[in-house]
């Protein structure tokens, strides 16, 4: 049974880290009074210890401890033993190469699909997914497989960005992007927008927060679905 909250972000601009999710993750982590961080997506600028701190500062209002994955002597039996697990952002291509390579995408997978409550933002929210194929990250490095977890049964594409009216930019749009993908792909994308998040509960998905999404689907006009809408559709 799925307890997951897969977050498009851990800050929404004005708000500290993680506040706007803080309600929900106090009801997501209920009992719960220690959790382990995933802090391997930041690939410099910050240390694991520094990473792990930040998330251990957010998680103190909540009264729950934070125990960084990085310094589990052994990783995958700390996620399997963990009552809840929290995957924070940055690189996805750094973040999947790391958990293929500490051997514990596989026992992250197991525990989420056992129902350990588990929170996802940004990187740690895409490798939800089927693949990683829909992150925004350079690949920095080549990670083994871009097969990722494959808690919900389709793709994510975090921080989803709407064209900018007005602007010059030439370049493509996310929803170019996203539309290149399916030319080889056929599995649904979510595009989240900031401040956006799935909600995967009793074998249920929904989106939850203040803006809608958007769906692509293969060989299709892409499309806008509110809040609160049942992704049941997606499956």
């Amino acid at each position: 049974m799925i307890s997951a909250i897969i977050a498009s972000t851990s800050t929404v601009h004005g708000s500290g880290y993680l506040e706007y999710l803080l309600d929900t993750l106090k009801l997501h982590f209920k009992g719960i009074d220690k959790i382990i961080f995933v802090p391997y997506a930041r690939p410099g600028g910050i240390s694991h210890d520094d990473y792990t701190a930040n998330a251990a500062k957010a998680f103190k209002k909540l009264n729950i401890e934070v125990i960084g994955l990085h310094t589990c002597e052994n990783p995958a039996e700390a996620i399997t033993k963990a009552k809840g697990i929290f995957t924070g952002g940055g690189n996805t291509f750094v973040l999947v190469n790391q958990l293929y390579k500490n051997k514990v995408l596989e026992p992250l997978k197991i525990a989420i699909n056992n129902g350990t409550s588990y929170l996802g933002t940004s990187a740690g929210s895409n490798i939800c997914g089927l693949t990683m194929n829909t992150t925004n990250d350079m690949p920095i490095v080549y990670p083994p497989s871009f097969k990722t977890l494959g808690i919900v049964p389709f793709n994510i594409n975090p921080h989803y960005l709407d064209p900018i009216k007005g602007s010059t930019h030439m370049g493509e749009t996310r929803e170019t992007r996203i539309k290149e993908f399916h030319k080889f792909n056929t599995q649904p994308v979510i595009g989240l927008r900031e401040g956006s998040w799935i909600e995967a509960k009793d074998n249920k998905l929904f989106l939850r927060g203040n803006l809608d999404a958007r769906i692509f689907t293969y060989d299709a006009t892409a499309y806008e679905i509110k809040t609160n809408t049942d992704l049941e559709f997606l499956k």
